[in-house]
């Protein structure tokens, strides 16, 4: 029996893949120089870091006006205190590296794993445009995506390329969270009713494991650089993996069943959403996910690309598929802030 022959993708696609030039290199690297600024301001602020700035000093209002009104400039003199205590102190500026090249390390790994598999199937993608905000909004960084320009080949395709970001993510994540863990100090309870109330991550089950494993009581813990870079990344990984669209998981989700149940679990994913996000605002003054609750409804409006090849999936991705489940759960929590 004559054995198939390979596809030859770039005969489909009627392109060659293309390499990046010298001016997008230049350009993808200014944006990751800027995310790792704004991550590294981000690391030494409450509450990923010890710095309280002004907040912890300045006088309440009771004009609700005043008090909007005061809001940026307090935000400057924050992120102005916390640069001018990085570039006199070293110990500052140490801690504010560690979180940003922690969570960049991460977040390279997650998106050169989509990268590396589109190259080995001859996608043509863009390399990864990393995403700066200014300090404290998110972790200083929204993330980082790759542009996809061409047809997908295969749902195999489609199924490697979506599960090889979150698996190459997590396995960064690892390591990262085990220093963040082993070397977190702790408070004693008595002083659990002197702590200031404020917003408080939820620990996912990744770092409960290895709190566990080291003999650290997470719920007295002060947070870390690592710990704090593993937190966010679980809480990416977490995002990403949601069967939705054309998010990570949804990129799973259509290749192992198709188009229709793809279509129903991003439904059922928002509607979860919603009720997790009007739980938490209700129950822990925290309208985080809301944001979340937005990004899968604008999910649901975008049509997923139909692969060339309609080919089911092997039963190796299908265990896959349940690998990355497991890193699901590893990483979601259904309230990652809390108020205090």
């Amino acid at each position: 029996m004559d054995q198939p022959q390979p596809i030859n993708y770039e005969f489909l696609y009627g392109r060659e893949v293309e390499k990046p030039t010298a001016l997008q290199w230049i350009k993808h690297i200014l944006l990751l120089a800027a995310t790792f600024c704004t991550m590294s301001v981000t690391g030494v602020i409450s509450p990923y870091g010890p710095y309280l700035g002004p907040m912890a000093s300045e006088p309440e209002t009771d004009s609700i006006i005043a008090g909007i009104a005061g809001i940026p400039g307090l935000y400057f003199k924050l992120i102005y205190g916390a640069v001018e205590l990085m570039a006199v102190n070293q110990k500052w500026l140490i801690y504010g590296v560690e979180f940003a090249a922690s969570l960049l390390f991460i977040l390279i790994c997650h998106e050169m794993g989509h990268y590396i598999a589109c190259r080995i199937y001859k996608v043509d993608a863009t390399l990864p445009f990393f995403i700066p905000t200014p300090p404290l909004i998110a972790a200083g960084t929204f993330g980082a995506f790759i542009k996809i320009r061409s047809p997908l080949p295969s749902r195999r395709a489609v199924f490697d390329i979506g599960v090889a970001g979150p698996i190459a993510g997590f396995i960064a994540i690892i390591p990262v969270c085990l220093i963040g863990v082993a070397t977190m100090h702790t408070y004693s309870p008595e002083l659990a009713g002197h702590i200031p109330a404020g917003p408080v991550f939820t620990d996912q089950l990744l770092p409960r494991i290895f709190a566990y494993l080291f003999g650290v009581d997470l719920r007295f813990g002060i947070g870390n650089p690592f710990y704090f870079a593993s937190w966010f990344g679980l809480l990416v990984t977490a995002l990403n993996l949601i069967p939705s669209g054309q998010l990570d998981g949804g990129h799973a989700m259509f290749a192992v069943f198709g188009e229709a149940v793809h279509r129903w679990t991003g439904r059922i994913a928002f509607l979860v959403m919603l009720v997790l996000s009007v739980s938490g605002a209700y129950f822990f003054s925290s309208p985080s996910g809301f944001l979340v609750t937005i990004i899968l409804g604008i999910m649901l409006r975008v049509k997923h690309p139909q692969p060339l090849d309609q080919t089911p999936l092997d039963a190796k991705r299908k265990l896959i598929a349940l690998l990355t489940l497991v890193i699901f759960i590893l990483s979601f929590v259904p309230f990652p802030i809390v108020i205090n």
